[in-house]
């Protein structure tokens, strides 16, 4: 029940991430949205998502995961609430943008949770399989939903849907998880606000600048104000961490092996995976003339080939590692979006989409499942909802450049034809599928990263650290340290310089009777 509910808030965050693609079109006609600002609805979502994870993370370990499970779940349902009644442009917007901030808060929480409530091995590395498949599920399901919703009631409630839901999952956290408490020493310096409003406004500006450079130029001063702007943010970030007594992300946990590999290797890969989902969508509707809910089910199978690939690939990383499975997903699901960049002009759903799609959903699946267990081998447990908030960002923020990097390549390949006074249709046309063909590249970029990944043959190797954020991640033998046969992260009993360890389940002449630390 405890992974039902955890990945029930997963599948809320990503859903929401998706659920709105199919209706743009609608949202575009009722609220008078150009075609450039229409973006802002689905990527100032995730922006502020990936943004103010790191923070959500980092609260997490401090505050307590229920504590913030449950403050994102209000912040997600009240914000969810107010974009659905929302009469403009500009508040629909600021809805989405809080949204993302529920969701960052929501996310790590509940990722960081899973990984310190299952047994280390098969146990976890189970629980971690159906977390990461339910990522991509969630991203086509959501399509789908959103087809269903704006054919059926409206697109309002593709957001009125989501209260009744939150309050649902907040009764289910309420009565599954234990209550925690804060760790010690979360005083005001804890919270490094400064760190996440600089992040958040670097990534900010960053997207804005790519977004807006097709309509006003590269050479513009907005454009260059924009992206130069998001350069001193981004570099004033890595200062403040630097030096800040209880930074946002403390650079020793880089040190995990394979941690950073594992996350760029899904930054880019949800990068051009996030691309399939958009530039399908609008092909499917403005150049074949499906509906709404014809566009969101033709998806559906694709949420079959995620579960399909969960399920495999959580029986084979124990077998043959994390390593050759993100490798050999990347260059499938690249092969995938490929297919569908070919489909001409009238093409068909059966012979030119369904194939692609099925086949990207396969290596997509395997790819998501892998790299969740690949970036969390080797965590400590006071550090999990850290690093749930650099894997959350990683997906969120990859999504959201992919989008502007992309809709770049779109804009410019139909700018090119309508200036050569071909029709729109076709213009448009040859604009997605250009960038699908540039997402395809970028899924099998993603390949050549995940070369670097640990080869993690299980969900948490063992590892020994030092409890002192200041002395860093020391690995040290665990060999003299009696096991741990509790679920719950202790480190808020533990003092300052107290080394604690994650060893896997003992075996029956292991065990003792010496109380857990």
């Amino acid at each position: 029940m405890t992974l039902v509910l955890l990945c029930a808030v997963q599948f809320l965050d990503i859903v929401d991430a998706a659920i709105v693609n199919v209706a743009l079109p609608s949202i575009q006609r009722s609220l008078n949205f150009s075609q450039q600002n229409l973006q802002w609805v689905a990527s100032g979502y995730i922006l502020t998502y990936g943004g103010f994870l790191l923070l959500g993370g980092r609260l997490s370990d401090l505050l307590g995961r229920r504590r913030m499970l449950l403050a994102g779940l209000a912040v997600f349902g009240i914000s969810s609430l107010v974009a659905g009644l929302a009469d403009g442009a500009g508040l629909l917007v600021a809805a989405r943008l809080v949204q993302g901030l529920g969701a960052a808060l929501m996310a790590p929480a509940a990722l960081s949770q899973l990984t310190t409530s299952f047994r280390e091995g098969r146990e976890r590395t189970t629980a971690l399989g159906v977390w990461g498949a339910v990522s991509g599920m969630a991203a086509a399901a959501g399509v789908f939903l959103g087809g269903v919703l704006a054919q059926g009631p409206g697109w309002r409630w593709v957001f009125f849907v989501n209260p009744p839901i939150t309050v649902a999952v907040a009764i289910a956290a309420i009565a599954l998880l234990a209550a925690d408490h804060a760790s010690q020493g979360t005083g005001d310096r804890a919270f490094d606000s400064a760190g996440a409003v600089l992040v958040t406004g670097g990534m900010l500006a960053l997207v804005y600048g790519l977004v807006r450079a097709p309509a006003i130029g590269w050479g513009s001063g907005q454009t260059i104000l924009a992206l130069a702007g998001s350069v001193v943010l981004l570099l004033l970030f890595v200062r403040n961490e630097r030096r800040s007594s209880n930074p946002l992300l403390p650079l020793a946990i880089l040190r995990v092996k394979g941690l950073v590999a594992a996350d760029l290797t899904q930054l880019i890969a949800f990068a051009g995976f996030f691309s399939l989902l958009f530039y399908a969508t609008l092909y499917m509707q403005e150049v074949l003339h499906y509906s709404p809910l014809k566009a969101g089910a033709a998806y559906l199978p694709i949420t079959a080939g995620f579960a399909v690939a969960g399920a495999v690939t959580s029986q084979l990383i124990p077998r043959i590692g994390t390593r050759p499975i993100v490798t050999g997903g990347c260059l499938v699901a690249a092969v995938g979006i490929f297919a569908v960049s070919r489909a001409p002009l009238h093409g068909s759903y059966l012979v030119d989409l369904l194939p692609g799609f099925m086949v990207m959903a396969l290596g997509a699946g395997a790819v998501f499942v892998s790299i969740t267990a690949a970036a969390n081998a080797g965590v400590p447990s006071q550090q999990a909802g850290l690093a749930a908030g650099l894997l959350n960002s990683s997906q969120q923020i990859g999504s959201a450049l992919g989008l502007a990097v992309l809709s770049v390549a779109a804009t410019a390949r139909t700018d090119q034809l309508l200036a050569a006074h071909v029709p729109q249709i076709v213009a448009s046309d040859a604009g997605y599928h250009r960038a699908l063909l540039v997402g395809s590249i970028v899924m099998a970029a993603a390949a050549l990263l995940a070369l670097r990944i640990k080869n993690t043959r299980q969900s948490a190797p063992v590892v020994m650290v030092n409890a002192d954020p200041k002395a860093g991640l020391t690995p040290r033998p665990s060999a003299q340290q009696p096991p741990r046969t509790n679920r719950v992260d202790p480190i808020a009993k533990v003092g300052h310089r107290t080394p604690t360890s994650v060893a896997p389940t003992p075996s029956p002449q292991d065990r003792t009777s010496r109380p857990d630390a």
